[in-house]
């Protein structure tokens, strides 16, 4: 553990140093002569807005350029870090009405560009840079076409400068989600300016980040709901600007769509909910769906499982189960260690789900959403199943992993059933967990089995088994002590544990993007026995 720390210290001591040398370099006279292009190159492409409404939010009522403070708008001391960040990457332009004046708006980017000819960290890192190219390209009615000679001249070199910067910056990169962003910037760039350079480095960008990022199924390697819609946005306003600009469309970008269509499918348009698993929060998809439909794009999915997670489902019942092992720890940041748990919904209103995702990583909220606790499953001794640690860059990742196995599906018209092991405590406890949840539809009945199996090197401890509530649900104990009535809004539900100790605690409920709400979870607990142990546990719909 000390040869560890020292290890990490030792790491993040060269890391801060060779971050400050580089900066160092970045703002120098040579780097910006480096990335500097005589490019004559004017631009020739222009997107369509309908192709870019899957990123970009829009607006029913527009706004006015008019409206804004256009003097004031870049004083720093007036703006959160954030908003400072968001307004540099101009993706406020989707929703400035077409009819503005094209004069003011010209006015904004000149002031822009005289203002940041050279590096500056933070308005040219690669998430904001990226944001700020592809918005300034496709919003080309406002940003460029009324512009003269010599604006347009400035425009064209300073696009050139941010994307030889950029493509310096995502080569040394690890981030996937900035990496698809910039690697959408670059290809973009080369489509409008016709510039085959770009256009090439680009496509073989996006290959390389295709192939390390998904595993056998085409799921994302992190297993995060969230990354594979985002990544299918992408995918999807990438293959329509090499489309509408009449470029040919490569055969792998075609396959991985194809893919990730059917995991979406899988995950959302199927069920229509957000599954609070692994980094996941309650989202609103309906306008990608509108999306997808207006570029005609149709996808299927007849499996159960996909990417480590198991989806039942009928026309009143959704049953959703995480089965699947850690991710590896490079692919773990947004990762949360609650497996087999589960999420069952009832007519659209959660009867149990997870306590979701708080992704503010600098908040502690991040660390206690990614407990084991926070999840609808089975926690020995308080400790999650697998613990996290910050590497020298300060990201939170996976110390180490698990895996799942003895998986079993089940789907049949009058009988559901969903088995899956994990050895997540097998190492520091000696034991595994195997759940088994078990449905009839006729009954509305849910029968769940926790199986705790003793290995050599069992030891001993406390056991709690949580199953969360949604902020509005009610609850009431009843005097046998063995019931809990559960309340929705269109249903009640009797939850049941013979001779276990049953409870309700207050909780934190974190499925609303950086936010929290109060809620309540019932919680079986007890202690480990030498031999195996089976806790059974049911819920049965109130008629």
């Amino acid at each position: 553990m000390k040869l560890f720390n020292y290890t990490l210290i030792i790491n993040k001591l060269l890391y801060r140093v060779f971050n400050q040398l580089r900066e160092i370099y970045l703002n120098s006279t040579i780097y910006d002569k480096k990335i500097s292009s005589k490019n004559k190159k004017a631009l020739v492409y222009k997107p369509s807005l309908n192709i870019l409404s899957s990123i970009a939010k829009y607006k029913k009522t527009k706004n006015k350029i008019e409206d804004y403070e256009t003097g004031k708008m870049w004083e720093l001391s007036k703006l959160s870090y954030k908003d400072y960040k968001k307004l540099n990457n101009f993706f406020w332009l989707f929703s400035v009405d077409l009819k503005s004046s094209k004069k003011i708006c010209l006015i904004i980017i000149n002031k822009w560009i005289e203002g940041n000819q050279k590096y500056n960290a933070d308005l040219w890192e690669i998430d904001t840079l990226s944001r700020r190219i592809i918005s300034w390209i496709s919003n080309s009615q406002l940003t460029y076409d009324e512009g003269d000679k010599i604006y347009k001249e400035k425009f064209n070199k300073i696009i050139f400068k941010q994307i030889n910067h950029l493509i310096n910056e995502i080569k040394k990169s690890n981030d996937y989600h900035n990496k698809l962003i910039g690697c959408t910037a670059i290809i973009l760039t080369g489509i409008s300016y016709n510039d085959e350079k770009y256009l090439e480095f680009g496509l073989e960008l996006l290959k390389k980040i295709i192939i390390s990022s998904f595993d056998t199924e085409y799921f994302p390697k992190s297993r995060n709901i969230r990354q594979l819609i985002f990544y299918l946005k992408y995918f999807i306003l990438l293959r329509e600007f090499l489309n509408d600009s009449s470029n040919e469309i490569p055969e792998y970008l075609n396959e991985i769509i194809f893919h990730l269509g059917r995991g979406y499918v899988f995950v959302w348009s199927s069920i229509k909910h957000s599954l609070l698993f692994n980094g996941n929060h309650e989202s609103d998809l309906d306008d990608f769906d509108k999306y997808l439909d207006h570029q005609e794009y149709s996808f299927k999915n007849d499996k159960k499982n996909l990417g480590g997670y198991c989806i039942l489902k009928n026309k009143n019942l959704i049953l959703g189960m995480d089965i699947g092992s850690a991710p590896e720890s490079k692919f773990s940041e947004n990762y949360q260690s609650g497996s087999l748990s589960f999420e069952a919904i009832f007519k659209g209103k959660k009867i149990i789900c997870n306590s979701g995702y708080f992704s503010n990583t600098s908040n502690k909220l991040n660390l206690i959403s990614r407990s084991t606790a926070a999840h609808s499953t089975l926690i020995l001794n308080n400790n999650s199943i697998t613990s996290f640690k910050k590497d020298f860059k300060g990201k939170v990742l996976n110390k180490f992993n698990f895996n799942t196995f003895n998986r079993n599906i089940v789907c049949e018209r009058n009988y559901w059933r969903i088995k899956s092991s994990h050895d997540g405590y097998l190492k520091n406890y000696g034991t595994v967990h195997e759940r088994l949840l078990e449905f009839f539809p006729e009954k509305n009945k849910l029968v769940g089995t926790d199986k705790l199996f003793k290995k050599k090197n069992f030891i001993a401890s406390s056991f709690d088994i949580r199953f969360h509530l949604m902020p509005t649900t009610k609850v009431t104990k009843t005097q046998d002590e063995n019931t809990i009535l559960i309340e929705l809004e269109n249903s009640a539900w009797r939850f049941y544990s013979e001779n276990r100790s049953i409870d309700v605690e207050t909780g934190l409920y974190f499925g609303n993007k950086n936010n929290y709400l109060e809620n309540q979870n019932i919680f079986i607990s007890g202690s480990t026995e030498k031999y195996e142990q089976e806790i059974k546990w049911e819920i049965t719909k109130i008629e």
